[in-house]
């Protein structure tokens, strides 16, 4: 790992996820990390875009939880297969990193409809097409139209989900829980056991379908220890 910055602490700002809190990071840049390099961070709550790694240093708030599945020992709700079923003409691929103006635009339009935000092109660039680990893109396909594409990063024990972006159209699809079924598995698929999804916030019903997964863990921020519900 090439470290291209020290560690520093962003300044104070409204939580986006939390109304009333304040947030901010301990952040850092880096650039040719290995697949022990980011495990190393990621079981200690960091994330990233591109070069920009990160993680909460809030003054007041822990809310922002890590959140990973057992890959290698995925249990799937019936609920959760409903989705398998409703989703059998989706056709995934994982493939290397690799931009188009067709991702760019799902991309436009996940930010328009998702966020009511204006999609920047060189922003997108450097967050999702500057590698600085090992990294891919999963592209999911209904009758040939891309409809979703997902940003993962590749550890020497599992993958983990950076951004995920879709068609707003295809909402009845439940893109967000079919992208953690099909990456799960395909991380278990590549000999991986865990599959990283980010921070969960349980305050924030946008976040709920991440913790609706049997075998979970989270990072108990104190302990450093990953927990799953019974512990």
């Amino acid at each position: 790992m090439i470290l291209l910055s020290e560690p520093k602490i962003s300044e104070e700002s409204d939580c986006p996820y939390i109304k009333g809190e304040r947030w901010r990071f301990s952040y850092f840049f880096a650039r040719d990390l290995s697949g022990e390099d980011l495990e190393y961070l990621l079981i200690r709550g960091w994330r990233k875009f591109g070069y920009y790694y990160f993680r909460p240093q809030c003054r007041s708030c822990s809310k922002c939880i890590p959140l990973r599945l057992r890959a290698d020992k995925l249990k799937i709700s019936k609920s959760q297969r409903r989705v398998l079923r409703n989703g059998e003409g989706i056709r995934v691929e994982f493939n290397e990193l690799k931009c188009s103006d067709e991702i760019f635009e799902l991309y436009r339009i996940h930010s328009a409809e998702r966020f009511h935000r204006e999609a920047d092109y060189e922003d997108f660039l450097n967050s999702f097409y500057v590698q600085s680990c090992p990294s891919m893109q999963s592209e999911y396909y209904l009758e040939n139209k891309l409809i979703a594409v997902g940003y993962l990063d590749i550890s020497s024990q599992g993958l983990s989900s950076v951004y995920f972006i879709y068609d707003t159209e295809y909402m009845k699809y439940r893109p967000g829980t079919l992208s953690i079924i099909k990456e799960a598995q395909y991380a278990e698929s590549i000999g991986l056991s865990y599959y990283y999804l980010g921070y969960y916030i349980e305050a924030n019903r946008s976040m709920s379908y991440k913790n609706n997964f049997d075998l979970n863990e989270k990072l108990n921020w104190e302990t450093g220890v990953w927990e799953t519900p019974e512990n």
